[in-house]
């Protein structure tokens, strides 16, 4: 099974700019660990998952395609081992499109770091990486193949994120 997450409706217009011939299902998990949790715990672990949404970041232009290279949760209070999530590289190739669009498909401008949260993030000392809420969830549930797109909404700011998104409040 090939299925592209996202976590809230309005994401879909990003399937449609960047994957717009894509003929993979796609799920609306909700924000956050416990929606995520809940959307996908009885799917099979060799589902193959392409997540897909926005993300902030403290340097990079809202915009920015960001390909995701690994993720971590992200607790900046305390400091404690955990494994570090590397993701699947996106293939967009095989992405079961249809041929005459295979020179379309997207090109990430660059590839990063995500690091997840549990809430918004409005400040950090972290540089050339995004900010979400459900990829080290996703990534940690045990999937075969997991890969992620993240598009820049915000510089860490939650005004500029709802202008982009109309997301969650």
């Amino acid at each position: 099974m090939n299925l592209i997450l996202i976590a809230e409706e309005g994401e879909r217009k990003l399937i449609e700019k960047y994957l717009p011939d894509c003929r993979w299902d796609v799920l609306v998990t909700g924000v956050g660990a416990v929606n995520v949790i809940r959307s996908l715990r009885d799917l099979p672990r060799d589902t193959r998952i392409l997540n897909i949404g926005y993300a902030g970041s403290a340097d990079f232009e809202i915009g920015t395609l960001v390909e995701v290279s690994e993720v971590r949760l992200n607790h900046p209070n305390c400091q404690y081992e955990e494994p570090v999530q590397t993701l699947s590289p996106c293939d967009l190739n095989s992405l079961d499109q249809a041929s005459q669009t295979a020179s379309l498909f997207p090109i990430a401008d660059r590839r990063a770091v995500c690091y997840t949260n549990s809430d918004f993030v409005l400040q950090s000392d972290y540089k050339d990486c995004v900010f979400d809420m459900e990829l080290a969830y996703i990534a940690a549930m045990g999937f075969e193949r997991v890969s992620a797109l993240k598009v820049v909404s915000d510089n860490l700011s939650l005004h500029a994120y709802h202008q982009v998104t109309q997301g969650v409040s």
